[in-house]
């Protein structure tokens, strides 16, 4: 877990697995099965679009219910947004469309603010 925490940015299982070599982590099976139980303590999120993981930053998410990510296409930042909304919303959509969902992953990419106006400034 202690890898995850450090890294700002998400990390492939292969990133993980070359920073824990000299703790004995020799295999990526190892690293997808100790990833998959930090995501089922909710400890951990695997980002879908990206194939990649990273720490939770709300330790109370999993109970919360919907968690979704804000993922900057240029600088690589996530941000773990758990809202109440997010849940209910699904909820109602679930309910409408008469379906019983038992897994929901919302990633949204864009750029972040700090890169935009990075841009900006490097265009003047």
């Amino acid at each position: 877990m202690g890898v995850l925490e450090k890294e700002p940015h998400p990390m492939s299982a292969y990133m993980i697995l070359d920073q824990l070599r000299d703790s004995g982590f020799r295999a990526p099976l190892q690293v997808y099965r100790a990833l998959e139980k930090l995501i089922g303590m909710g400890r951990a999120h695997r980002l879908e679009s990206l194939n990649a993981f990273i720490a939770c930053s709300h330790m109370s998410c999993e109970k919360g219910g919907a968690t979704a990510f804000v993922i900057c296409d240029r600088c690589e930042n996530v941000q773990e947004v758990c809202d109440e909304s997010v849940s209910l919303f699904l909820a109602g959509l679930s309910q409408k469309a008469k379906f019983r969902a038992s897994k929901s992953s919302i990633e949204l990419h864009g750029v972040c603010d700090a890169c935009e106006d990075a841009y900006i400034c490097e265009d003047a």
